[in-house]
């Protein structure tokens, strides 16, 4: 506080502001090691061979409670060699669809959303199909780069088909959203509401970790913003009906404990996919 004091800004202080973070079990041993699970930092003591990286004592007997001593991601799935696998395949799937519609005229309109083809054609694929849509390189490119840098964190704390099943069900919430309250005779396509599904459950998966959210919260804030800026015609209602369904997915998954996870976990996702059927049948019941 003494602005006349020259030794506030040391060495000493200097080197504790860039300590490394002490072991959560024995908070005097710096460490740069971390569990792959929990996100908590280890000792050399503490760490436990993992097939990808190391694990806490904690994360290893909680593995042995629920029945396998192999280990599990932070939700409770096997620990697999290629954390990516599933978002390099939904990346390339949507690299797939843009190439097709880029290729076969006329494509675009069988595959976007649109109320009215649902409710008087009886076109429901098409609630499914925008998710992997894209006409624009900008809009495909700003997707998938989300889709990089969010998903992957979440396929490896998940599990693949956690992660898998939250993507879809995101997207899905997303589309019924749109199709609740979207002009009929009005289109849309796009990942965003699986994408933005990814940003509820990592939000979700910061306040497990207890880490700072304000960056991603910002993030979030700006991305909610866009479709409300003149010139723009970004549809919002993908982007919060898939927000809220990852949140309360990603909510579900990742602080479900004990024999009755896996059924939390499933049953979330039947919980948020039997809401998104029902909002889609009254939504045609009132169109037709």
């Amino acid at each position: 506080m003494d602005a006349g004091n020259g030794q506030g800004n040391g060495p000493g202080q200097q080197e504790q502001a860039h300590a490394l973070p002490g072991c959560y079990r024995h908070p005097d041993r710096e460490t740069g090691i971390r569990c792959t699970r929990c996100d908590r930092p280890i000792c050399t003591d503490c760490m436990i061979n993992a097939s990808v990286g190391f694990q806490c004592p904690e994360c290893v007997r909680d593995g042995a409670k629920n029945g396998s001593s192999a280990p599990r991601t932070l939700a409770g799935a096997p620990v697999v060699a290629d954390t990516r696998l599933i978002t390099k395949i939904l990346i390339g799937l949507n690299l797939a669809v843009f190439l097709a519609l880029t290729a076969v005229p006329g494509l675009s309109r069988e595959l976007v959303m649109w109320p009215a083809g649902i409710a008087y054609l009886g076109d429901w694929y098409r609630m499914i199909t925008p998710v992997f849509s894209h006409l624009e390189v900008w809009h495909l490119a700003l997707n998938m780069l989300s889709l990089w840098l969010v998903g992957g964190p979440l396929e490896e704390m998940l599990g693949r088909v956690r992660y898998l099943a939250l993507y879809l069900i995101s997207g899905l919430a997303g589309s019924a959203l749109g199709y609740l309250l979207m002009n009929p005779a009005g289109t849309a396509l796009g990942a965003s509401g699986a994408v933005f599904g990814l940003f509820g459950a990592t939000i979700a998966l910061q306040r497990r970790l207890n880490r700072d959210q304000g960056p991603m919260l910002v993030l979030l804030a700006l991305n909610l913003a866009l479709p409300f800026l003149p010139g723009t015609s970004i549809g919002w209602q993908a982007h919060i009906g898939g927000l809220v369904a990852g949140g309360v997915l990603g909510f579900a998954m990742l602080t479900a404990r004990g024999p009755r996870r896996t059924l939390i976990q499933y049953g979330s996702c039947a919980l948020v996919l039997l809401v998104v059927i029902v909002a889609t049948l009254l939504r045609t019941a009132q169109l037709t």
